[in-house]
C-alpha cells in the first residue's frame, strides 16, 4: 500500500507521531519492491535453465544479459517515477510548510501588538483607579 509523504504526515499529526510511520511504510516498499525483482530474476534464470539447458553458452549469456538487462530497466523505470513523486511531494510539503512558518510568524506579531495593547490599557486602568482611592 502506498501513502504519500502528505498523508503520512497528516496521520501523524493526527496521531501526534512523528514520521516514524512514513519511514517504516518506505522501508517496506523498498524491501517489496527488491523482493519483487529477487524473484523475477529468479524465475527468469529457472525460466532459463529449465527450457533451454541445450543451448549454446555464447548465446544463452547474451541472451540472459539481454533480458536481466530489460528487467533491471524496467524496475529502474518505476523506482524513477516514485522518487520523481517524492520530489513533487516533498516539493509541496516544503512550500506549505513556508507558508504555514510566514501565517505564524504574522500571527506572532498580531499577539505581540494585542499584548502590549492590553498592558498598556492596563496600566491605565491602575493608574485611574489609584487617582481614584486619592480623592476622599
Amino acid at each position: 500500500m502506498f501513502i504519500g509523504i502528505n498523508d503520512a504526515l497528516a496521520l501523524g499529526a493526527e496521531t501526534g507521531g512523528s514520521n516514524m510511520a512514513l519511514r517504516k511504510m518506505r522501508t517496506a516498499e523498498h524491501d517489496q519492491t527488491v523482493e519483487e525483482l529477487d524473484r523475477e530474476i529468479r524465475e527468469f534464470v529457472r525460466h532459463e535453465v529449465v527450457t533451454n539447458p541445450g543451448r549454446q553458452a555464447e548465446n544463452e549469456s547474451e541472451l540472459v544479459a539481454s533480458n536481466i538487462n530489460s528487467l533491471l530497466q524496467r524496475v529502474s523505470a518505476t523506482l524513477l517515477q516514485e522518487i520523481d513523486n517524492l520530489i513533487t511531494e516533498l516539493e509541496s510539503s516544503r512550500n506549505m510548510l513556508q507558508s504555514e512558518a510566514t501565517r505564524v510568524q504574522r500571527e506572532i506579531v498580531q499577539y505581540s501588538t494585542l499584548s502590549q495593547a492590553a498592558l498598556q490599557s492596563t496600566k491605565i486602568i491602575t493608574e485611574s483607579l489609584t487617582q481614584l482611592k486619592k480623592v476622599p
